[in-house]
């Protein structure tokens, strides 16, 4: 659910990003395959209507990794396969909520992803992916990941709007 006052006033430049802490904790993970990728649009919660990988809150007494597949598995009632961390990213909003995201990718999956209430499966090719309908930090962290880099960022946004930005790369391992 999104509130709307503006409880939250501090200029993006001036949050201490050390000091900051979430009120939830989340995951998202994206199989990456056959040079495509596995998106979804969101049907309900956060981000509703939106593109997005499948992902959601951390629940109480799992590792975020448990969390990223329990929540492919939920979304798209398939289950990725080895996911591998490739990025951070925290999110500030206006209304006074925040979000701690760790990031996954995975190469392959076990079994064909399925439409449920919460997600509709979304194949698309890796030089097909459509920015214009994802939250507005995606087209800054996702194109570098896809060339291998690992992330760390923050942002702030008021409702869809991102308000400012800060992020850095590094190589994967795998590089």
């Amino acid at each position: 659910m999104q509130m709307n006052d503006t409880s939250f006033s501090t200029p993006f430049a001036e949050i201490d990003w050390n000091s900051w802490s979430p009120v939830d904790t989340a995951s998202l993970l994206f199989v990456i395959k056959d040079n495509r990728i596995l998106l979804i649009q969101k049907r309900r919660g956060l981000g509703a209507g939106k593109i997005n990988g499948p992902g959601g809150r951390l629940e109480p007494d799992e590792t975020i990794q448990q969390c990223a597949i329990r929540e492919v598995q939920e979304e798209l009632l398939v289950t990725p396969l080895s996911p591998v961390q490739r990025g951070i990213l925290r999110f500030q909003f206006t209304d006074g909520y925040s979000l701690h995201c760790t990031v996954f990718t995975s190469n392959d999956l076990e079994g064909e992803p399925q439409q449920t209430e919460e997600a509709i499966p979304l194949w698309t090719p890796l030089d097909a992916i459509p920015y214009d309908k994802m939250w507005a930090d995606d087209i800054y962290w996702m194109p570098k990941m896809l060339e291998g880099f690992n992330f760390d960022g923050n942002f702030l946004f008021a409702g869809d709007t991102m308000l400012g930005k800060a992020i850095e790369f590094s190589p994967s391992e795998s590089t």
